[in-house]
Formats: C-alpha cells, sequence, structure tokens
C-alpha cells in the first residue's frame, strides 16, 4: 500500500486491457460498459457485420474482424496481448471452447483471466475443464452488469436512484484501509457521501468523522455515477 503522505485523490489508476470475443448482443454490452468506464478494449468477431454494428454504436472502439479459433489471427489481432479476455460467443459450442483454450494455453499468451459465457451445465463443465477462470449464464448475469464488474473489482451492490445518482456498496480499497473518514474526505475529494461503513454483518450508519476504514470492511456511498466511479478500484 502506498504511504499517505504521497497519496492524492487525482493519480492516476493503471488502465487494464480488455479483449471482448464475440458481439453479439452479450458481447457488445460488455464493450459498451466497459468503455464507458475508460477501459481499453479490443473487440473481435468472425463476422463481418456484427463488427459494423458494434462500430455503429461505438464509433472508438479498437473493433476487428478475427477467426477466433485460429491462433495466430488471435495473436495478430492482439488478443493474447490483453489481461482479460470475455468470450461472448455463445454458438457453436466447439467455437467458444477453442477460443478459451487459446486464450489460457497459446505460448506467450499474456492473458490472466478468461471468462467465458454458457449455455448450459455440460458447455459450463467443458469451459472450466479448458480453463476459463469464471463461467457465466447471460440469465444470469447480464452483459452491462459483468462489464461494470470487471472495471470496478470491489463494487458489491448498486442502487440506482435515477439516471445520475446511485448508491454504492464497496469493499474498502487498499489506499483507504487504515485511514479516517476526516483524513479521506471523500465528500470533497470525490464528491460522494459515506452513508455507512464498517464489516459486513455490522455497519455503521452515519459514522462518525473519526472511524477508521479496516481491510475487508465495506463502504456504502452514494453520489453522481461519474464520481463514484472516480474511487479507486483496489
Amino acid at each position: 500500500m502506498k504511504e499517505w503522505w504521497n497519496w492524492s485523490p487525482q493519480q492516476d489508476t493503471p488502465q487494464l486491457g480488455f479483449a471482448v470475443v464475440g458481439v453479439g448482443r452479450f458481447g457488445s454490452a460488455v464493450c459498451r460498459e466497459l468503455m464507458q468506464n475508460g477501459a481499453d478494449v479490443l473487440a473481435v468477431d468472425r463476422s463481418e457485420r456484427s463488427i459494423e454494428e458494434l462500430r455503429q454504436l461505438e464509433p472508438s472502439i479498437e473493433a476487428r474482424v478475427v477467426d477466433c479459433t485460429d491462433e495466430e489471427s488471435m495473436r495478430e489481432a492482439g488478443v493474447l496481448e490483453m489481461g482479460t479476455v470475455v468470450v461472448g460467443i455463445s454458438e457453436p459450442i466447439e467455437a467458444s471452447i477453442t477460443t478459451t483454450l487459446i486464450a489460457k494455453d497459446s505460448e506467450g499468451s499474456k492473458v490472466q483471466q478468461v471468462i467465458a459465457r454458457a449455455t448450459s451445465d455440460l458447455h459450463e463443465k467443458m469451459l472450466k475443464r479448458v480453463g476459463a477462470d469464471r463461467v457465466v449464464f447471460p440469465s444470469r448475469m447480464q452483459g452491462e452488469r459483468l462489464g461494470l464488474e470487471l472495471v470496478r473489482p470491489n463494487l458489491m451492490e448498486r442502487l440506482e436512484l435515477d439516471d445520475q445518482t446511485c448508491i454504492e456498496e464497496i469493499k474498502v480499497p487498499d489506499l483507504f484501509v487504515g485511514h479516517s473518514l476526516r483524513d479521506l474526505n471523500l465528500r470533497k475529494n470525490y464528491l460522494v457521501n459515506v452513508l455507512a461503513a464498517g464489516p459486513t454483518k455490522g455497519l455503521h450508519v452515519n459514522p462518525p468523522a473519526t472511524y477508521v476504514l479496516e481491510k475487508e470492511h465495506v463502504l456504502v456511498v452514494m453520489g453522481l455515477v461519474d464520481d463514484l466511479k472516480k474511487l479507486p478500484k483496489t
């Protein structure tokens, strides 16, 4: 953890690289949410039509037509240079399994995490067998939510009050551990209000300014969506 006296609320956090393979309804939703949160995104699909439709929605996105079942094509496209790969392909099942295997096992791959979409329990089992770190079902988790979780790993729950304002429950970022709410002054530095803080099963509502945050504690904060995005992510 960085020393408190060297910390400033405006310092940049490292950008993570994400590749989304398969840009149908689910994959496109993941791409949009990632981009809205400032992440670097590479979108690939074997369908030129799907890529063009995505570019119409997100003109600034880096999107390429790629055969995702071909290792060299994936390497040349830059997919294997990304830290996280989301495999949004649902069918054919063989394509999603092959793509997952390429991302995880190709020589020189820098991919640290593969999140793959499954359509059945058997599909899930096969994806895990070839190395998927996490398997999601669109019926259980929509693309927007997955994209948000990827860029906000400490986000636990979100309650949207309107189009601009929401309440979020987050894990206390490492940067905040050991510091009081007075020291952090989140209202001044981040323009968000602290509603509660403490352990998950023992939250202190409207905690005093002297309250010191600890590791594994959570914060319940309210503010504009854009301001909440600026909170440290880990």
